[in-house]
């Protein structure tokens, strides 16, 4: 608490130096960018504005009272960081819960490291800051992670090495900004999971899509609940295998026929009569001796 405390001091001495004109700091060539960039200086709130490039869209009210309601007891412990724009005016990069809770006590002031950087590379850090974060929800992330690819141009390769994440994981959380916007909403307010969004996105109809996070959500179905109906699913596109009919025979071999033959050789004999009128008849025998008889009936 002492050093934080010396450091917040040293910091409102800088801060008169930032006021000063004459020492306007656009650059780390610039003299006295030692004393200023990457140290603390209790800036004004009125100076900092919001970051454009925040990837944070919802700030839960409640965990934000309590926030506030931390630093009107102890004060902002760590620091926000920010960059510098012009003379006397500061964008925020990271930080917006604490300078939002911040302003709720109605402090005037905020400690804050300085940073020099260009629009690139303020976005860089605000979003890798931010989906480094664990509080933020996988559309957020996923969110953050589409926009580093298109406002500078990375690969999820190149991405993989910025954040320090598999390329996998990458995709994965790409892969759900594919769910409709109404499955999106409801894991960024907790209704199912990631691991639910994932299994859904395996169904490419939207309308199934929502069909099926419905039943999540009323029935409170687990992710392996999800990917069963989602399976289910894709099994009932299947087209079905067409049931053959047997080709009727050419003619028919009536019941007396059929006796007339077993009675004769004295055995259950098979007629079978193909479409094209050929056929086969099978004659068993129990034994040698059975054979025999047979072949002595046939020779007649």
């Amino acid at each position: 608490m002492t050093k934080a405390i010396k450091k917040q001091a040293l910091g409102r001495g800088l801060s008169a130096l930032l006021k000063d004109p004459e020492n306007d700091i656009k650059s780390v060539e610039d003299k006295n960018a030692d004393k200023v960039v990457g140290n603390i200086i209790e800036l004004e709130i009125e100076a900092i504005e919001i970051n454009p490039f925040q990837p944070r869209s919802n700030f839960n009210e409640e965990s934000l009272k309590e926030l506030a309601t931390s630093i009107k007891e102890l004060g902002v412990i760590q620091p926000i960081t920010v960059r510098k724009l012009d003379f006397n005016k500061y964008q925020l990069i990271s930080g917006e819960r604490r300078l939002r809770a911040s302003k709720l006590v109605g402090l005037s002031t905020v400690p804050a490291y300085i940073r020099i950087a260009n629009d690139n590379e303020s976005l860089v850090m605000a979003l890798v800051e931010n989906i480094q974060r664990h509080d933020l929800d996988p559309i957020e992330i996923a969110l953050s992670y589409q926009r580093l690819m298109d406002e500078i141009q990375l690969t999820q390769e190149q991405m993989s090495e910025r954040v320090g994440k598999k390329r996998s994981t990458i995709a994965n959380y790409l892969r759900l900004l594919k769910l409709d916007p109404i499955i999106q909403t409801g894991i960024r307010d907790g209704f199912i999971s990631m691991g639910h969004g994932r299994a859904i996105i395996n169904i490419e109809d939207l309308d199934a899509q929502t069909d099926i996070y419905q039943k999540i959500v009323s029935q409170n179905l687990s992710v392996r609940d999800t990917e069963a109906l989602v399976k289910n699913y894709h099994d009932s596109l299947k087209p079905k295998a067409a049931v053959v009919k047997p080709k009727a025979a050419s003619f028919d071999v009536d019941e007396s026929q059929k006796r007339a033959f077993n009675a004769y050789f004295g055995n259950l004999v098979d007629i079978k009569v193909a479409t094209n009128g050929k056929g086969k008849i099978t004659i068993p025998f129990q034994s040698e001796a059975d054979f025999n008889r047979i072949i002595e009936l046939i020779k007649g």
